[in-house]
């Protein structure tokens, strides 16, 4: 464990090109480590890719590594894909309430904001995603 806030996550390294390497790893939700998994239903667990660059030439294919994300990165994503939209829509909801007095209106339009919002995400994921960096620690 490093010794900073961190998000990790235990991993394998699939393939390695250059500096680019990918690692797979299963993420757990909360419920899926529980030992009551089998009887709720609520069990989550995904498999994952990153592609972590590193410069070390000290991995190889196969190995175990913990994939490290920093914590105040994970707030960050957490604000960008939920709060932010969020706010976006509670905010077109209310001011055009008030000003057309139409909730149908009000409603499709604070829907309708959700569209661009997230299409410029898209277009802007290059950019999020340089500030997105995952680092990875070998597992020895």
């Amino acid at each position: 464990m490093s010794n900073t806030k961190s998000i990790e996550h235990r991993g394998r390294i699939d393939s390695i090109d250059g500096n680019k390497i990918n690692v797979s790893f299963i993420a757990l939700s909360g419920c899926a480590s529980c030992h009551a998994k089998g009887f709720c239903g609520a069990a989550d667990m995904q498999e994952k890719a990153v592609e972590v660059y590193d410069f070390t030439d000290q991995y190889q294919v196969g190995d175990e590594v913990n994939v490290i994300l920093r914590q105040t990165l994970g707030f960050r994503a957490l604000f960008l894909g939920y709060v932010l939209p969020f706010i976006f829509v509670l905010l077109i909801l209310i001011v055009l309430t008030a000003i057309t007095n139409n909730e149908a209106i009000a409603g499709l339009s604070a829907l309708a904001i959700l569209v661009p919002y997230y299409l410029s995400l898209y277009l802007l994921r290059n950019k999020i995603q340089k500030k997105f960096t995952f680092t990875i620690n070998k597992i020895d």
